[in-house]
């Protein structure tokens, strides 16, 4: 029997130009997306990523559409909610 690294979390990214991914599962401690990009762990399903460093003031784009601006910097993979964007 051969063990492997546990799945990544499923998420959804639906524009090319989106800077947030949404979670599509539970596995909340996993830290990683499927495509192994390195994530926070503990954030629910149906919530945001980031997709790379966001800058404060600048906008979160969720599929295709600007849904809100960053109240401070976001690192890559954290958690993108209502604490660090408006």
């Amino acid at each position: 029997m051969q063990l492997g690294r546990p799945k990544g979390r499923r998420f959804l990214l639906l524009d090319s130009g989106d800077n947030v991914v949404t979670l599509l599962d539970e596995k909340s401690g996993i830290q990683c997306l499927d495509n192994g990009m390195m994530i926070n762990s503990n954030i629910p399903f149906g919530h945001k990523i980031s997709l790379h460093p966001i800058a404060m003031g600048e906008a979160i784009i969720k599929y295709g559409v600007k849904i809100g601006v960053a109240t401070s910097f976001i690192e890559k993979g954290e958690h993108v909610h209502v604490h660090n964007c408006k």
